[in-house]
């Protein structure tokens, strides 16, 4: 059964010599069979909810989709981009069934063909269970991955009631029967809100981990020149502080900033190691003024940009 409904681009009426992202996306293609890159949206927080978090993630995807609408091309890669927008297929958004294992693994099987035949797919969210989903893409294709996380948690919570929830995709990732994944690391966690459980939980897995204060451009760079092939990346909004992107599940007092997100954005497009990205966690009703939402979208862009750079130095 198709699980998947149109995704709504409202496009911004502009002058034909500034186009924007809506109008341009797909116009090259007659479906997503060729599409470089393909987007899927997963409008589900029933593992926030369960998790204690603020909900309205399921609302992400549609936010997500109208700041990014109104963006333009970069400027400075403008045939190259506008050229990657022509051949990037909005697959819509998978219809929610109310049962998160079902629409974890629904996702999973939506992406495992695109990954099987080499697009790289960028994930819609949701709250942070949409990573478990993402994941059983790659294991659905019978592909192993390495994962890497921006996120003030590490998200290795042990299950509720034997259920899964958003602070608890890695560890039901790192414990899949299919053992498809390689290794996994996370970057930006604050102190204040990591329990040492949780680390040793990841010591005894072999997992890796970094705190956000002290994090530079330059260790972004080391860590992506560091990822193994076949990567998966998850961005969190709630790494970001939380004067930058208030509406999120779970916002901090301090995060990550701005720059940094978006370098390490335009870093996760840039390296060739990267099949594809999540970015969860945008809470619309929680917002301010589209800010978190504007800042998603132009996460997306900004890998966007560094996809264009692949295979070469250049910086953002």
């Amino acid at each position: 059964m198709n699980r998947l409904s149109p995704a709504d681009w409202t496009v911004p009426v502009t002058d034909p010599q500034d186009p924007r992202v809506g109008r341009l996306l797909g116009s090259g293609l007659s479906g997503p069979e060729e599409a470089l890159c393909v987007l899927v949206g997963f409008p589900v927080d029933e593992g926030v909810r369960r998790n204690g978090g603020r909900p309205g993630a399921a609302q992400g995807p549609s936010a997500l989709r109208r700041a990014l609408a109104r963006l333009t091309p970069d400027p400075a890669r403008w045939e190259g981009f506008v050229n990657l927008l022509r051949r990037t297929w909005d697959l819509g958004d998978l219809v929610p069934s109310g049962e998160l294992t079902e629409d974890q693994e629904a996702l999973g099987r939506v992406l495992a063909p695109y990954l099987e035949r080499g697009s790289t797919a960028i994930i819609l969210g949701g709250g942070h269970e949409t990573a478990l989903g993402h994941f059983l893409g790659h294991a659905t294709a019978g592909r192993s991955v390495s994962i890497l996380n921006w996120d003030a948690h590490p998200d290795v919570r042990p299950l509720l009631d034997a259920e899964g929830h958003s602070g608890s995709p890695f560890r039901q990732i790192l414990e899949h029967p299919s053992g498809r994944c390689r290794g996994y690391h996370v970057v930006g966690l604050n102190p204040h809100v990591v329990a040492k459980a949780h680390l040793d939980y990841l010591d005894a897995r072999g997992a890796r981990y970094e705190f956000g204060p002290g994090l530079t451009q330059a260790r972004i760079d080391e860590i992506y020149a560091e990822l193994e092939a076949d990567a998966m990346v998850s961005f969190d909004l709630d790494a970001v502080d939380q004067a930058a992107a208030p509406g999120v599940s779970a916002p901090g007092a301090i995060g990550l900033t701005p720059a940094l997100w978006l370098h390490a954005a335009f870093r996760a497009g840039s390296s060739p190691a990267v099949r594809s990205i999540d970015i969860v966690e945008l809470c619309p009703p929680l917002d301010r003024d589209d800010q978190t939402a504007r800042l998603a979208a132009l996460t997306i862009w900004k890998f966007w940009s560094g996809f264009l750079a692949r295979g070469s130095q250049e910086g953002p």
